[in-house]
């Protein structure tokens, strides 16, 4: 093997490694960017998740406002404005990618529901009869922001 032949194979090979080097480098970067962008979209829906949780007392307090409308009340302008927040919280909810989970008439499930009264029932299956409190989750990740105050019965 001449010299010649010798330098350039020994540059190919460093080549070769650096090559492999660099390759490396740019799968190591582009994993760690994946890792920064999921880590700031779990902190974002868990910010959005805390804050929600925070809020939800003033929309239970707004639903039960409206329910306890006395019927004098029915066509007067102001109570018909106030009537309408509930839908307005539902859609900003919904913006924020947050959903009321669905209880009546449910199987019981306690990773969506907390049960604080079971009736007596002959059934094998426990289903929620009564909803006493709504639950929500986040639409996007499934996560329970609060879970629904149930009574529970058996079918």
């Amino acid at each position: 093997m001449s010299p010649k032949s010798k330098k350039q194979d020994e540059t190919n090979q460093a080549l070769a490694d650096l090559t492999a080097d660099l390759q490396r480098i740019q799968a190591d970067f582009v994993n760690y960017r994946n890792r920064q962008e999921d880590e700031k979209q779990r902190l974002i829906d868990n910010t959005r998740s805390a804050t929600v949780k925070k809020l939800l007392p003033l929309v239970d307090d707004v639903e039960r406002a409206v329910s306890h409308t006395p019927t004098e009340l029915t066509d007067n302008t102001w109570a018909k404005g106030v009537a309408s927040l509930p839908k307005q919280l539902e859609k900003a909810l919904a913006d924020l990618d947050v959903e009321r989970i669905v209880a009546l008439d449910q199987p019981f499930d306690p990773e969506l529901h907390e049960a604080v009264q079971m009736l007596d029932g002959e059934g094998e299956h426990e289903v929620v009869v009564e909803e006493l409190r709504a639950g929500y989750k986040n639409k996007r990740t499934q996560q329970v922001i609060r879970p629904s105050m149930v009574k529970v019965g058996r079918n």
